[in-house]
């Protein structure tokens, strides 16, 4: 039994090319989920690291971050929805065996990434104390979070392409590209984070700005393998610098897929800017408390994240085979795979929320609030397991409008007036607004059931 799971975990980390739609469903589903899960446990490595170290300057500094990542959000969203756009056209080409269009498609994608990456990094560095002042950041707090802001902002170009060329490699169903750049940047990231955040050895002690310098560094070199191996003549895609000239119906066909996926994380990433707002009117400690709470959090959605992703690949790839029934049992036993897990994150939030928080050494007030999040964000989980594998679905077979709407509903008429009203007039405090989060998720998990049981996405045309 272990043997076997060891030789299907050594298949999937190859990266070799084949044909999801023609194996056993369980088998595809765990040859691209493996990679997925792991690149998306290395996206949230990202944070979790650089919260860890920041956290050993003080409160001021993890406020610093959270006050940043909170305006990082929007950016993340965009590339989000822009990636599942992407993922949802290529994996159709490649499902398809069609190529030549596949290529075209990652040379378009490309080249949209790089043109939404510079419009968000130059207005936001431009406008930084600004941003931060609108959080409610205390005059100790903008000291340092200005420079850290400015910084992470200018990588939003990278962030941008690192998000869709990762979607790219997903949705031609080779997830071992993405992990391997994502490992990279990460390993990069650890290392020098200590290095410059402390001032150690031949390195300038730059406090919480060191996180930032670190991060870019990492997350830059991780784009340079991306596009290395997009441009590789013996690659999977093998793009060429004629692929980069717009072509008109191949640029409208990803805008308009990617459209619904931006919308979704915007409205949920908005959502949240309103949510740390609301934290913020208890103080710093609740701020710094809630913000290393989501980064914990983050390491346990994203590996489920990257399940809902090959949810996303496979319905794309059926779809263009003309497989909608494979295509529906695909994403029920992500579902089933995902709830699972998600549970068993539940349980361990609850049992060892102390001991994970400790390692953050925020002071005792702040660990208070991170503990509080964890155990009662974490009772939404059951639902939230299918919740996103189903919404990832839906996008991955093009019908991203569904999702927006249901994200519409649940988080700007329900989370949102929810988290006010439970934390302010009804006195709960920054639990009143964990509590609206895991209502929020569970009704839409409910929602995206109903309505993916339908079959409508089944025939959506990308």
């Amino acid at each position: 039994m272990l043997r076997r799971l060891y030789d299907i975990i050594l298949e999937s980390l190859r990266g070799e090319e084949r044909d999801y739609t023609a194996m056993g469903i369980r088998r595809a589903i765990v040859l691209l989920s493996i990679p997925m899960i792991l690149e998306m446990g290395m996206e949230a490595l990202f944070a979790l690291v650089d919260t860890f170290f920041v956290s050993k300057l003080g409160t001021v500094a993890t406020a610093t971050i959270t006050l940043t990542e909170t305006w990082m959000v929007p950016v993340y969203s965009i590339a989000w929805g822009l990636g599942m756009g992407i993922t949802a056209v290529v994996a159709r080409r490649t499902g398809e065996k069609d190529k030549n269009a596949g290529r075209i498609a990652a040379g378009q994608s490309l080249m949209i990434a790089v043109i939404t990456g510079v419009m968000l990094a130059v207005p936001a560095v431009i406008a930084a104390p600004w941003l931060l002042q609108v959080m409610g950041a205390e005059p100790a707090v903008l000291v340092s979070a200005v420079p850290y802001a400015r910084l992470m902002f200018a990588s939003n170009l990278i962030v941008t392409l690192l998000f869709a060329m990762n979607a790219v490699f997903r949705g031609a169903g080779n997830a071992n590209i993405a992990l391997r750049t994502l490992v990279i940047a990460n390993l990069i990231n650890c290392v020098l984070d200590p290095l410059f955040i402390f001032g150690i050895g031949p390195f300038p002690a730059m406090g919480v700005q060191g996180a930032a310098v670190a991060t870019t560094i990492g997350r830059s070199i991780g784009v340079l393998f991306l596009l290395w191996n997009l441009f590789r003549a013996d690659g999977l895609l093998a793009v060429r610098l004629s692929d980069l000239r717009p072509i008109g119906s191949v640029v409208q066909n990803i805008v308009k897929v990617s459209m619904g996926g931006i919308g979704q994380f915007l409205i949920a990433s908005l959502s949240w800017v309103f949510l740390v707002r609301v934290v913020a009117e208890f103080g710093t400690d609740a701020v710094g408390g809630y913000g290393v709470a989501v980064r914990i959090i983050i390491v346990a959605l994203l590996p489920a994240w990257g399940m809902a992703n090959a949810a996303a690949t496979l319905v794309g790839q059926n779809l263009g085979a003309e497989q909608p029934g494979r295509a529906q049992s695909s994403v029920w036993l992500c579902g089933h795979y995902n709830m699972f897990f998600m549970v068993l994150i539940t349980l361990f939030f609850w049992l060892a929320a102390p001991w994970v928080v400790s390692f953050f050494s925020q002071g005792a007030e702040a660990d208070a609030y991170s503990i509080s999040a964890l155990r009662v964000i974490s009772l939404g989980y059951f639902f939230y397991g299918y919740g996103m594998v189903l919404a990832q679905a839906l996008n991955g077979a093009g019908d991203s409008l569904t999702p927006t709407w249901l994200n519409v509903i649940c988080f700007w008429l329900i989370e949102i007036p929810l988290a006010w009203a439970l934390a302010k007039p009804l006195g709960m405090g920054p639990v009143g607004v964990f509590t609206s989060v895991a209502i929020s998720e569970s009704i839409l998990a409910v929602l995206c059931a109903i309505i993916f049981q339908r079959g409508k996405w089944k025939t959506v045309k990308v």
